[in-house]
């Protein structure tokens, strides 16, 4: 195949997206080339395509100034290879675009991994330029291919969240709303907090009345409740907002109604991405995005490369273990399907309980 096709999407509208064509590279010295073999589709990926400009997901895979790629995680194999250290053959999972194929230029070549280093790239977050060669995958990873590229990023987030309150002192709360509480990266935050040994936070999911009877079901909940039922909170409680949703009236909301009682309002995700977002004056404490990265690269000062991510590793792999039965994984190839897949999770029209798993060859 010596075509390589790319779903893109426009930065402006993200409901808007083509299907564009072209010839398939050849590698340039040091390069090689990339066949993206499957990826996952999940809310995280709608929220990498909402922060494109403000984060800077745009600028992995760039296109235009009008249009982009959105990053996927997934596993891929070489097919052409201009660079010894990394042969023709070899398999990888990473961050890949949403693509039949793509360029990479491997650098710090480990026998474990190697990092993109594409120009382009250089100012990006390393979290996201890492790819694991995986013929030396433990066989518990090996076995886990489809949870690894649906559950493992957000688990990842979900524990470096965990780690983030903890390392906090949970910002002096006693009880944390999830906004989203259906979302994995919600509920495996939710699990990672639920099973804490030294557990002292209630767990309270925040849900649309459609997703309650999932979000309920998990069992990692102490109460799940609707956007709408906000103002029967209890109040005088510190309390740590964790939103997955990004929606801004639903983080009024909760400050409308708990005030200074709000002593984090963390915004992750945006499930929610055509709600507005929260740009007012609040009582308690002030929105902020939280930057995974930025968590990441803090535990690495403390406890020495590698560690932070060998332990998120593992707490994704024991979250993802339990949460397997929870999820039906339907396979789709094609890039009509897959752009298909993307307007539907982009609409919110995915159930919770369905793993997408894609492949635009």
């Amino acid at each position: 195949m010596n075509v390589i096709t790319q779903i893109q999407v426009r930065r402006n509208d993200l409901q808007a997206t083509r299907i564009v064509n072209g010839p398939l590279p050849v590698p340039a010295v040091g390069e090689v080339v990339v066949a993206v073999d499957r990826f996952a589709l999940t809310a995280n990926n709608i929220t990498y395509a909402v922060t494109g400009d403000f984060i800077g997901y745009w600028g992995f895979f760039p296109v235009d100034a009008d249009w982009g790629v959105v990053p996927v995680w997934g596993y891929g194999t070489v097919v052409a290879s201009n660079c010894p250290e990394v042969p023709e053959g070899e398999r990888l999972y990473g961050f890949f675009p949403m693509a039949s194929h793509v360029v990479l230029q491997p650098g710090k070549v480990s026998a474990g991994a190697f990092t993109d280093f594409a120009e382009h790239r250089r100012p990006l977050p390393g979290l996201y330029n890492r790819y694991v060669r995986t013929a030396g995958d433990p066989p518990e990873i090996a076995a886990m291919g489809d949870e690894r590229c649906l559950l493992f990023p957000l688990f990842a987030t979900s524990y470096i969240l965990s780690d983030y309150l903890e390392d906090n002192a949970n910002f002096g709360a006693t009880r944390v709303l999830i906004g989203s509480a259906s979302s994995k990266t919600a509920f495996g935050l939710a699990h990672l907090l639920a099973k804490a040994p030294d557990r002292t936070l209630e767990i309270i999911g925040l849900t649309s009345p459609g997703n309650v009877a999932f979000t309920t079901g998990l069992g990692l909940y102490d109460r799940v409740i609707t956007y709408d039922q906000i103002g029967a909170l209890e109040t005088g409680i510190p309390t740590a907002l964790v939103d997955m949703s990004g929606s801004g009236a639903v983080i009024q909301a909760v400050d409308d109604h708990l005030g200074k009682d709000v002593v984090l309002s963390s915004i992750v995700g945006a499930t929610h991405w055509d709600a507005k977002r929260h740009k007012g004056e609040t009582q308690g404490a002030r929105p902020t995005f939280f930057f995974a990265p930025a968590q990441f690269a803090k535990r690495e000062q403390d406890w020495g490369p590698g560690v932070v991510m060998q332990r998120a590793l593992e707490a994704s792999a024991r979250v993802a273990a339990d949460a397997r039965s929870l999820l039906e994984v339907r396979h789709t190839c094609g890039a009509e399907a897959v752009r298909d897949a993307y307007v539907e999770m982009l609409n919110g029209r995915t159930p919770p309980h369905i793993g997408v798993m894609l492949s635009v060859a």
